[in-house]
C-alpha cells in the first residue's frame, strides 16, 4: 500500500512524510535484525523520495504511537540492571548499538538530505519531557547524553525533540498535541515546529470512536502558522492497522484509523483531506512571505486577532477568531469582514479571503461495507462453510505437565519475563494435594487469585471454572470463584492473556503483567475464612496456545479439522474456512459480527486481536458535532452500545490470486461464526454544501459512478447530509446541470457560481450549493 498512500499524501498537498522505527519489529530478538518485506525501512524511504517528497525519521528508538511496549523488545527488559530511558548504562548501551544501526543505514542508502537524499530532520527520543521529573537529575542527564549521541553521527541535518523545553543545543525542541499556535522552541534560533498535530484520536477495546472535525484540524494549522509556524506534521496522516499483536496500550484497538484524512484502509476521508488539501495549496502559495517576512499582530479583543505578513511587497494576512461562539465583525484595512466563530480566514494579498477554516467546500463521504453478493446478485452464493478445532485446555494428566515447559519456579513470575512477548498468553500450572483433614477441606471453597491481565482464564482439574478480564482502565483485578476439588491430587491452570503491553508513562516498562498473585483457596468455616495460600508452590509456565506453537492458522496446516457440529458459545475454538477474493479494487474488510475475543489469521497473516463482543459504553454518543471550541477525545463520539471495532482490515496483498483464501480465528471466549462475512469499503453516498466562488468536486470510489442525484439546491439550502431541504430561493436549473455533469461518471467537477447554475435570486452575500449523491457499481462490471 506504500506507493498509493504516499501517492495520496502527496496529492493531498503534503511535501513530507513522517515515520517512527519501531525497534521491537526491526530486532525481536537480540541482534537478530529484520529489515525484510514491510520492515524494509531503507525502501520506505526510497519510495518517498521516488514520489519527490522529504522524510522525517523518528527514531526514537522510544516511540509510544499506542503500539505494543511502546516500540521496545520485550528482551530489553529482560537484561540484567536494566531500566529504560535515564541516565543507565545498560538502557544507553543497547539505545546507542540500535539507533547507531539505523543511521548507519540511512547513510549507507545516501538517505540523508546532505548526501542528496529525502531525508530533512531526524528525531531522537519522543516525549520525554512530559515524564522527565520522574527521573530525577538522571532524565537530565539522559537528555544531555542524547543530545551528543544524536550529534555525534554528523548527518548533516538538524536533530528534532519533541516535547522536550530543554532539549540541548542544537537539539530543536518541537510541539506535539491538538494546538500548538501558541507554542514557543526554548531559543530564538530555534523554528517553530510542531511534530505531532492530532488529527483525531485512537480507540479502546470498550470505547466508542472518537471523531475530529475537519474544521477544527484547519483551524488549528491555520493558527499554527498566523502565528509564526514553519513546520508541522500531522499524526496521522493515515494511521493504518495494528496488525498482529502490535497494538499497545493496553487494550488499544487492532484499527488505528485516527480519524486520519486517509482512513484505515487508505481511502480518501472527505471532508478532512479536501478540505485540507485546499488549505495546504493556500499555504503553499504563500511560502515565500510567511517564510522570510515579519509580521505584525492586531488585537480586536474577545480572542480576535488580525496577523499581517510583509515581504518585498507581498502580503499575506490572517484573521483568526479564537471564541468558540460568538463571530466577529472587524474592520481590517479599511474594509469590514466577518470571521465566524472558531475560524481563521486567509486574506491574499490581505484583501481577498481565499480560505476560511470554517467554511467547508469539499464533499462528504459517506463510507459503506458493500457485501460482495450485493453488488454481483447473479454470482453464486458466498455463504462460508466452516472446520473448527479445539484447543486444548487440559495441562496436566497424572501430576505430569502435558506439552514443553518453559521454566518452572517455586513463585509467580511476570508474563513478559517467561514470554520475551512471543505470544498473548502464559499458562500457569500448579497442583495442590487436598486430603479430608485439610484445613481448607469443604464442599464450598472458593478460587481467589489477584492478576495484572489483562485476561484470566482458570481451569481446575481440566474443567473451566470461568474467565475474567480488565475493565474500565483498571488493568489489575481479582478472580473470586467457587470450585471443586477432591481429596488428592489437584491439577489448577491459571491462563493470563494479555491485550497489548504498555506504551506510555515514566517507568511504563517496570509495569507487571500476568498472575502476580497471592493466589488463595478460601473455605468460609464459622464464618471465618481458611485461606491456604498456594502463591508460592512449584509453577510450571508453557508459552503460548498449542495452536500457535504447531501453526494452526497456516493454510499448509490441513490436519485435525473437523467438519460437523460446529460448536457455538465455547472457549478455546479454532474455526477455518476458505473464501474468495471480492472483485473490485476496493478496500477488503472481514466483518466478525458474532464472535468474541481472539486473533484472526489470512492466508497465514495476523490481521490482529479481535474483541467484537465488548460493546462501548452507551452514554455521551452524538449525532452532530459542533466543532467549535477545544477538542478532546470525548467530544465528538459515535457507535455508544456497539462493538469498539466489527470489522478488520484484510489488505489485497494479503489475498491469493486462485481466490482459495483461507481465514482462520481463534475464538477465546465463545462466540459464532455463522455471521462473518467479507465486504469492500466504498464510498456509498456524497454530500456537499458548498460555497460559492469555489469549484465542487464530487468522486465515487475508483469501481463506482455517481448514479442519482438526489438532492441539488443552489440558494440557501437548509439542513444537513440525509436531511437536505431548498431554502427560501434557489436557481431552478441546478438539479439538471448537476445531473448532465455528473451522472454515469467516476467524477465530476462544477463551478460554484450563478454564471454555471443558474440566478438563485437569494439576497446573500454567498450562495451555497447543497448535493447529495448516490455512488453505485459500474454497469459493465
Amino acid at each position: 500500500m506504500w506507493p498509493s498512500l504516499i501517492k495520496k499524501a502527496k496529492e493531498g498537498g503534503l511535501n513530507t512524510i513522517e515515520t517512527y522505527v519501531f525497534w521491537n519489529a526491526h530486532e525481536p530478538q537480540p541482534r537478530q535484525y529484520d529489515f525484510s518485506g514491510n520492515l524494509d525501512l531503507v525502501k520506505f524511504i526510497k519510495t518517498i523520495q521516488k514520489e519527490g517528497l522529504y522524510a522525517v525519521l523518528r527514531i526514537g528508538p522510544y516511540v509510544c504511537a499506542e503500539w505494543n511496549y511502546g516500540g521496545f523488545p520485550v528482551w530489553l527488559h529482560n537484561m540484567p540492571n536494566m531500566e529504560f530511558r535515564t541516565n543507565n548504562t545498560a538502557y544507553m548501551n543497547e539505545m546507542q548499538t540500535f539507533t547507531t544501526l539505523i543511521v548507519e543505514k540511512m547513510k549507507h542508502a545516501n538517505l540523508f538530505a546532505s548526501q542528496g537524499g529525502p531525508i530533512i530532520l531526524a528525531q531522537i527520543e519522543n516525549e520525554y519531557g512530559n515524564i522527565m521529573s520522574a527521573y530525577g537529575e538522571d532524565g537530565k542527564e539522559y537528555v544531555k547524553w542524547c543530545a551528543q549521541l544524536a550529534e555525534s553521527y554528523k548527518i548533516g541535518v538538524p536533530w528534532i525533540m519533541c516535547q522536550q523545553s530543554n532539549a540541548p543545543d542544537p537539539m530543536i525542541n518541537t510541539c506535539n498535541g491538538w494546538y500548538c499556535d501558541q507554542f514557543k522552541p526554548n531559543s530564538k534560533n530555534k523554528p517553530k515546529m510542531w511534530t505531532e498535530n492530532w488529527t483525531g484520536w485512537f480507540k479502546n477495546w470498550g470505547g466508542q470512536i472518537p471523531h475530529r472535525t475537519a474544521q477544527d484540524v484547519a483551524f488549528a494549522v491555520a493558527r499554527f502558522y498566523q502565528f509564526g509556524g514553519t513546520f508541522q506534521n500531522y499524526y496521522m496522516y493515515h494511521g493504518g492497522t495494528n496488525f498482529g499483536r502490535t497494538s499497545g496500550g493496553p487494550y488499544i484497538t487492532t484499527s488505528y484509523d485516527y480519524d486520519a484524512p486517509l482512513d484505515e484502509f487508505g481511502n480518501l476521508n472527505q471532508p478532512k483531506w479536501g478540505h485540507l488539501k485546499q488549505l495546504h495549496e493556500v499555504l503553499k502559495s504563500m511560502e515565500e512571505v510567511l517564510t522570510h517576512g515579519t509580521s505584525n499582530n492586531t488585537h480586536y479583543g474577545n480572542m480576535m486577532t488580525a496577523t499581517a505578513y510583509r515581504y518585498n511587497g507581498k502580503s499575506v494576512c490572517f484573521l483568526g477568531n479564537a471564541n468558540a461562539t460568538s463571530d466577529a465583525t472587524i474592520m481590517f484595512q479599511s474594509t469590514q469582514y466577518t470571521v465566524p466563530a472558531w475560524s481563521v480566514s486567509i486574506l491574499k494579498d490581505c484583501t481577498t479571503e481565499v480560505y476560511n477554516t470554517a467554511k467547508v467546500n469539499v464533499q462528504t463521504s459517506i463510507m459503506a461495507m458493500k457485501d460482495d453478493e450485493a453488488d454481483n446478485k447473479d454470482d453464486e452464493p458466498t455463504s462460508l462453510n466452516w472446520q473448527w478445532m479445539h484447543e486444548p485446555h487440559v495441562q496436566m494428566k497424572d501430576g505430569q505437565v502435558l506439552g514443553s515447559v518453559s521454566t518452572k519456579a517455586p513463585k509467580l513470575m511476570d508474563q513478559k519475563v517467561v514470554t520475551n512477548d512471543t505470544s498473548d498468553y502464559l499458562w500457569y500450572i500448579t497442583s495442590v494435594d487436598i486430603s479430608k483433614n485439610d484445613p481448607i477441606w469443604s464442599n464450598d471453597i472458593k478460587l481467589r487469585v489477584k492478576t495484572h491481565g489483562h485476561v484470566l482464564h482458570v481451569f481446575v482439574n481440566g474443567g473451566q471454572a470461568g474467565y475474567q478480564y480488565a475493565q474500565h482502565g483498571k488493568y489489575s483485578f481479582t478472580y473470586e470463584a467457587k470450585i471443586k476439588l477432591k481429596q488428592g491430587k489437584n491439577e489448577i491452570s491459571l491462563l493470563s492473556g494479555t491485550v497489548g503491553l504498555p506504551n506510555y508513562g515514566a517507568h511504563f516498562g517496570n509495569v507487571s503483567v500476568g498472575v502476580c498473585g497471592p493466589v488463595h483457596l478460601v473455605a468460609v468455616k464459622n464464618n471465618t475464612e481458611v485461606v491456604k495460600d498456594i502463591t508460592n508452590n512449584v509453577w510450571s509456565y508453557k508459552v503460548g496456545l498449542n495452536g500457535e506453537i504447531v501453526k494452526q492458522y497456516s493454510p499448509d496446516n490441513k490436519k485435525g479439522w473437523n467438519s460437523n457440529a460446529l460448536p457455538s458459545d465455547r472457549v478455546f475454538v479454532w474455526y477455518k474456512t476458505i473464501f474468495k477474493s471480492p472483485k473490485g479494487t476496493d478496500p477488503v474488510v472481514v466483518d466478525l459480527r458474532g464472535l468474541g475475543k481472539g486473533q484472526a489469521w489470512v492466508n497465514g497473516n495476523n490481521i490482529g486481536r479481535y474483541w467484537t463482543s465488548y460493546l462501548a459504553d452507551e452514554n455521551d454518543c452524538i449525532s452532530t458535532c459542533d466543532y467549535r471550541g477545544t477538542y478532546h477525545p470525548k467530544k465528538c463520539i459515535t457507535k455508544c452500545g456497539r462493538p469498539s471495532q466489527r470489522w478488520y482490515h484484510i489488505p489485497r496483498s494479503f489475498l491469493r490470486n486462485d481466490d482459495q483464501n483461507t481465514l482462520v480465528l481463534f475464538e477465546e471466549f465463545g462466540g459464532h461464526p455463522y455471521d462473518v462475512k467479507l465486504a469492500t469499503v466504498t464510498v456509498d453516498k456524497i454530500c456537499a454544501n458548498a460555497y460559492e466562488g469555489h469549484v465542487l468536486e464530487l468522486a465515487c470510489s475508483e469501481d463506482r459512478v455517481i448514479s442519482d442525484i438526489k438532492f441539488a439546491s443552489f440558494g440557501v439550502p437548509k439542513g444537513e447530509c440525509g436531511s437536505f431541504e431548498k431554502g427560501q430561493c434557489e436557481s431552478p436549473t441546478a438539479l439538471s446541470v448537476l445531473r448532465r455533469r455528473c451522472l454515469g461518471k467516476q467524477g465530476c467537477s462544477v463551478e460554484v457560481s450563478e454564471r454555471m447554475l443558474g440566478p438563485s435570486g437569494c439576497r446573500v452575500p454567498q450562495n451555497r450549493l447543497a448535493v447529495e449523491a448516490v455512488c453505485d457499481i459500474t454497469t459493465n462490471k
